[in-house]
């Protein structure tokens, strides 16, 4: 077991209060970690060391700022193996995920971020007598307040596009889940990073994260988290008239229209429900089916999810890893027992798996699906975030989308059919910020991302992250 520091001006420095936290494997229940529980105190030193950077890394070039960002991927991509190892043992994920998924993003995040800004531009515009040009400045001091779900694939995913645009960084990452986080301080280090320009500190939301929102030298926080925990973040920032990047909950639809590709549509609609154990904000855990395929199509996605492996992350041949901690698990079998009191049925699932120690002390549970719920229930309307789905017959586009639409979230949708006007049809009428058609967690970098409703506020990815990452500022010059 380890203890791992704060990061600060290119130090790992202890925390002021020297108290620690304790850092769990879901898996196996064993502590693997040492955290700082940092404080104010910390907090204020963090951004001191921000602040005293910003202005000097203001004044570097793009491709200076590029160069660093390029060379942090080149370093990830390096200690692979490492951070994908850390990344399952923090969250119990299995490590072939982490492997195919998280690291080889993170790297995507750095490269792309630094080919964005080289290749960026403004906008110029001409009127009679004069010429209006358009700059980008840094903001200063940026917070960046990242989940435990995904670790270095969220962080790398704010932290590229800050550093890239100038802005100093303080990171708080998820107290559950530090360990790639304190690798990527490492990394920032050896890649000979000016001292303060990213720094990192360790500890609860409610204390590091509240006193990092509300610390009055912070100009933007781009935060990735809960609802509940947004609208908090939001409330501490906005009197303080930080910008503000508030990506948020998910109860995403998946549409299956009776002219799908049914064998694909099955397939994605498990991967869609399951992928990371349900723990990704896109995941599409309520599944719509058109009535007339609906027996059919639910007897099919019974069988692939039955057949989904659960347990050791370190095994190539396990699905499903761990959910994050014991207490989220409860959390999500509590969504168990409400779903059986409001009527739903459970096909698969909805128990803890049988494992050989040490993984009979993990936070493991079996892929679950529940039938005969309302639509407007609580468990088939509110984010439970783990391996369970629910399964809804639908009759006809109409019904689809009062379905679909009809929760207070509005990130992400799936639909799968082989009509193409239907496609664009329910694409555009569906209230997300993202809609695949035949397809789920496809990413392109440079498109919008963020959510509507309780969903979020604001678009990260591409020129989005760049525009939010730095103010825009107009000269106008008389000619």
């Amino acid at each position: 077991m380890t203890s791992k520091a704060n990061f600060i001006s290119n130090a790992f420095v202890p925390p002021a209060s020297g108290v620690y936290l304790d850092d769990i494997a879901p898996a196996t229940g064993e502590c693997i970690a040492k955290i700082p529980r940092s404080n104010a105190a910390d907090v204020d030193h963090a951004v001191a060391a921000a602040r005293k950077a910003s202005a000097s890394w203001a004044r570097t070039t793009v491709a200076e700022r590029a160069d660093l960002c390029d060379a942090v991927a080149s370093r990830i991509a390096a200690r692979a193996d490492e951070l994908a190892q850390l990344e399952s043992l923090d969250t119990g994920k299995p490590v072939k995920l982490a492997a195919t998924l998280d690291i080889p993003r993170a790297v995507a995040n750095f490269r792309f971020f630094a080919g964005a800004a080289r290749h960026t531009s403004t906008a110029a515009h001409e009127m009679d007598g004069a010429l209006n040009y358009t700059l980008r400045r840094p903001l200063g001091v940026v917070a960046l307040i990242t989940p435990w779900n995904l670790p270095l694939y969220l962080l790398s995913w704010k932290a590229a596009p800050a550093l890239v645009m100038g802005n100093a960084v303080v990171a708080k990452p998820s107290e559950l889940t530090p360990l790639t986080a304190s690798v990527l301080a490492e990394i920032f280090k050896e890649v000979g990073a000016p001292a303060g320009v990213f720094n990192l500190v360790h500890g609860f939301g409610a204390e590091a994260g509240q006193a990092l929102i509300e610390h009055r030298d912070v100009a933007a926080v781009s935060f990735t988290g809960g609802t509940a925990t947004g609208a908090r973040v939001a409330h501490a920032a906005a009197p303080l008239f930080k910008k503000l990047s508030l990506e948020l909950g998910g109860k995403n639809a998946t549409l299956i229209f009776a002219d799908c590709d049914f064998d694909a549509a099955v397939e994605g609609a498990a991967r869609a429900a399951f992928l990371n154990q349900g723990q990704i904000c896109l995941c599409g855990s309520r599944i719509l089916i058109d009535r007339s395929i609906y027996d059919r199509f639910v007897e099919a996605l019974v069988v692939r999810v039955r057949a989904m492996r659960v347990g050791d992350p370190r095994s190539p041949e396990t699905t499903l890893g761990a959910l994050v901690s014991a207490a989220h698990r409860d959390k999500v079998e509590g969504y168990l027992t409400l779903a059986k009191s409001e009527g739903g049925t459970i096909l698969c699932g909805g128990k803890r798996p049988s494992l050989a120690p040490p993984f009979d002390r993990g936070a493991f549970l079996e892929p679950t699906i529940i039938a005969g719920l309302s639509t407007k229930s609580r468990t088939a309307t509110q984010e439970i975030f783990g391996p369970v789905a629910t399964v809804h017959p639908f009759e006809g586009e109409t019904e689809a989308l009062e379905i679909a639409n009809g929760v207070r979230y509005g990130l992400s949708a799936s639909l799968w059919t082989r009509d193409l006007s239907r496609a664009h049809r329910v694409a555009a009428a569906l209230e997300t910020g993202t809609v695949w058609v035949n397809t789920w967690l496809l990413r392109d970098l440079r498109v919008p991302f963020g959510g509507v409703k309780d969903s979020g506020v604001g678009r990260e990815g591409g020129v989005h992250s760049l525009e939010f990452f730095s103010e825009s500022k107009n000269v106008c010059v008389k000619v």
